[in-house]
């Protein structure tokens, strides 16, 4: 026995197998043992066999009684013979986990999911400073008890300027498998051949950290059943084949504060939990920036939170303050960035220009001054260097706070100022003009929807919503006072199809500012009374849509801009309706009308009609208000030839609306019903969703009334999806109470 074990496990075989009188592929197929392991062991460039192999060549070889002890004896040893192994297995050991580790509960699911695949790969990529490698090191050890032939780590310092080439990280990898440095091939292919013929019979876990790209990775891949490799990169490495992607983002609300509470402690993070709330929101809910932030703290006693809050508040010095030691959020950056390509730098430095929250393509090539082809290809590359990510909406993309704050310091540094101000100027005149231009585009007759169709209009305006709001802003801090105005007037009936998406008291705030600076009396007075609209039907702030109106009812006699006062007054009749001053009310609708004899019949009469119609039906006054109703329609019909037809229907729409009311307010149900079921039609078929359901709570109500307790219930249910907005509550709860008022079925 003892000297069958100063044998090597391999000379062992191959005397046995001679013996036999069996070829390497004869044993290969009765031990089902594959022939390049067999390879490696009779080599000796294996020291042993797994168990259930040794007993199963045993089988195939024969072998009983003593010559079988010793065989699987010797392979026994081999596998506990480490020559040199502790310090090779050193060199690819596991880092230790974080203490503070929190979070990542669905993506360590995700992992875990992954153990039981057969040889699975799964790569974890995301932002600099996201925690992929915190994610890696601690799921390889809470799956360290699955891969019972070991657990593996080297780091591929793939944002060195030279990364660790394959050869040198395989040469590691077999002296940690045992494998004696002789007996190493110096071919990185053969060293690969080896590496994977001696996972074949193991289950091990490898963990290939800060990847360069995709051909460093994968000669180092153990694709072995019951292996598991896991490989972080900043770049997203989409080349691997058979790779599963877990794209890590930043910390949720509450792993983030509890990541800072285990650095700082947890008594002082809740002494002042809305400064840790800040502060972990400054730091962008990156890991890095959390943790940097802590140590600052931690080694700073006598700071408070609020304090470091106050400082990371300023966007210059931001980047400056996430620094403890020799932990720096821009130096996370700048490894990254470095590393693009020399047309890429440009255009990630520029994207910093765009003022909303996501972009395309658009915005892109207007930045880069390139055409689209390649503009395509430079975004793609950002994405898989981790500095620009993919956007929720399909096509566009978007910058990392913290990331966007450093793409501006390089922007600074690296360009000259004149070319900066240059495209930031262009930037910003392209998204006024266009947002102008759409929005004119969706005006009755316009001649803009000739080059840009209303559905376009509407698209555009919606997909670049964040981007066109933040150009408003820009430009009226830069005095283009012009501009805003010009603007601010184009949303008008964009914000009718958007009264409760948009803070319009907002953007039509900054119309009026800029107009008064213009001293433009009649662009005020306009303007004036859109702000007094969206305070009224936005914000529900009837004392300042009054005061607005007014003062635009002022100006307007001042500057003798009738249309306008027309409008004060109609407006003015509304808000005091709402405020429960019916009389002075009614007299300033009665005024619109008369003012509104000498324009447009479709696009003013019409509605102007319509509030004095209402103010009538709120007095309870019904057959006065069904007289201007069947006045209205009547007279609709005289001029249908008339106006732009979107506008005929949406006109036509709102006086049906406004005839349920006098049907119902007469106790004509199913009439009323039939007039409110025409007017949702009529508004959903054009998009009006906001309106259409309102209509369908009516029309539910009156179906109710009526006894049709089935149509009641489908227009009412209709209503509670169409009622979308934050300020629509009140008839969400309105059709709420008429669904209870339903008999149960």
């Amino acid at each position: 026995m003892t000297g069958a074990r100063d044998n090597s496990f391999g000379r062992l075989l191959l005397e046995h197998r001679k013996a036999a009188k069996l070829t390497q592929a004869d044993l290969a197929r009765n031990s089902g043992v594959s022939i390049r392991a067999l390879r490696e062991l009779e080599h000796g460039r294996a020291h042993a066999a797994q168990q259930r192999s040794a007993e199963r060549l045993a089988d195939a070889l024969g072998l009983t009684g003593d010559e079988r002890a010793v065989f699987l004896t010797v392979a026994k040893e081999g596998r506990r013979r480490v020559p040199s192994s502790t310090e090779a297995r050193a060199l690819c050991a596991l880092p230790p986990a974080l203490p503070d580790f929190v979070g990542r509960t669905g993506e360590l699911s995700a992992l875990r999911a992954e153990v039981a695949a057969s040889g699975a790969l799964v790569a974890i990529v995301g932002h600099p400073g996201v925690g992929k490698t915190a994610l890696a090191v601690w799921a390889a050890h809470q799956f360290e008890t699955d891969f019972p032939d070991g657990c593996f780590a080297v780091d591929l310092r793939g944002m060195d300027d030279q990364a660790v080439p394959a050869r040198a990280v395989l040469d590691r990898l077999l002296r940690a498998l045992d494998v004696a440095p002789p007996h190493i091939p110096t071919s990185e292919t053969e060293q690969a051949n080896l590496f994977r013929a001696l996972l074949a019979e193991r289950k091990v876990l490898l963990l290939l950290d800060n990847a360069a790209d995709e051909q460093q990775v994968r000669p180092l891949l153990a694709t072995a059943p019951g292996c598991l490799t896991i490989v972080t990169a900043r770049r997203a490495l989409a080349g691997l084949e058979a790779a599963r992607w877990l794209w890590l983002e930043p910390l949720a609300d509450p792993d983030a504060i509890d990541l800072l509470g285990l650095i700082v402690g947890p008594e002082r993070v809740a002494a002042d939990l809305a400064a840790a709330a800040e502060l972990v929101a400054l730091c962008g809910k990156l890991p890095l920036a959390v943790r940097i932030a802590g140590n600052r703290l931690a080694s700073r006693p006598f700071w408070s939170l609020a304090y470091l809050v106050e400082q990371l508040r300023d966007e210059r010095t931001r980047l400056g303050s996430l620094s403890a030691g020799d932990l720096q959020v821009r130096s996370a950056f700048e490894l990254s960035y470095r590393r693009l390509s020399a047309p890429a730098r440009p255009l990630f430095r520029r994207l910093a220009a765009i003022p909303g929250a996501d972009f395309g393509p658009e915005l892109a090539e207007l930045l880069a001054e390139a055409p689209e082809p390649k503009v395509s290809a430079l975004l793609d590359e950002l994405v898989d260097a981790g500095l620009v990510q993919p956007a929720p909406t399909l096509g566009r993309f978007q910058l990392h706070d913290l990331i966007r704050l450093f793409a501006a310091e390089c922007w600074r540094a690296e360009e000259p100022a004149p070319d900066r101000d240059r495209l930031h100027d262009a930037l910003l005149d392209h998204l006024l003009d266009r947002a102008t231009t759409a929005g004119r585009a969706l005006f009755p007759d316009s001649p803009e929807a000739s080059r840009l169709p209303v559905k376009a209009a509407s698209e555009w305006l919606e997909r670049e919503e964040s981007n066109w709001r933040a150009a408003q802003r820009a430009a009226a801090r830069l005095g283009w006072h012009r501009e805003v105005v010009e603007l601010t007037k184009a949303m008008h009936w964009y914000s009718d199809t958007k009264c409760g998406e948009l803070p319009w008291d907002d953007i039509f705030g900054l119309g009026v500012a800029a107009a008064r600076v213009l001293g433009a009396k009649a662009d005020l007075a306009l303007l004036l009374n859109f702000l007094g609209w969206a305070q009224q039907v936005c914000s529900r702030d009837f004392a300042g849509a009054l005061a607005s109106h007014e003062e635009a009812l002022a100006v307007a006699v001042r500057s003798g801009t009738t249309h306008e006062q027309a409008w004060a007054h109609g407006y003015i009749g509304t808000v005091l309706m709402c405020l429960g001053d019916l009389d002075p009310a009614l007299e300033h609708s009665r005024k619109a009308c008369e003012l509104s004899g000498e324009f447009g019949f479709w696009p003013m009469q019409v509605p102007l009609r319509a509030r004095l119609c209402r103010t009538l039906l709120t007095m309870g006054r019904h057959e006065e208000a069904f007289g201007v109703v069947a006045l209205g329609l009547a007279d609709m019909q005289r001029h249908r030839a008339e106006g732009n037809p979107d506008m005929r229907r949406w006109v036509r729409a709102m006086f049906l609306l406004d005839f349920g009311h006098c049907l119902s307010g007469l106790g004509r149900w199913r009439r009323a019903a039939q007039a409110y079921h025409d007017a949702r039609t009529s508004f959903a078929t054009d998009g009006h969703n906001p309106t259409a359901a309102e209509a369908a709570l009516h029309e539910g109500k009156a179906w109710r009334v009526a006894g049709e307790f089935d149509r009641a219930r489908e227009c009412l249910e209709l209503a509670l999806t169409g009622f979308t907005g934050p300020a629509d509550e009140p008839h969400r709860e309105s059709a709420r109470s008429e669904l209870e008022l339903l008999p149960v079925r």
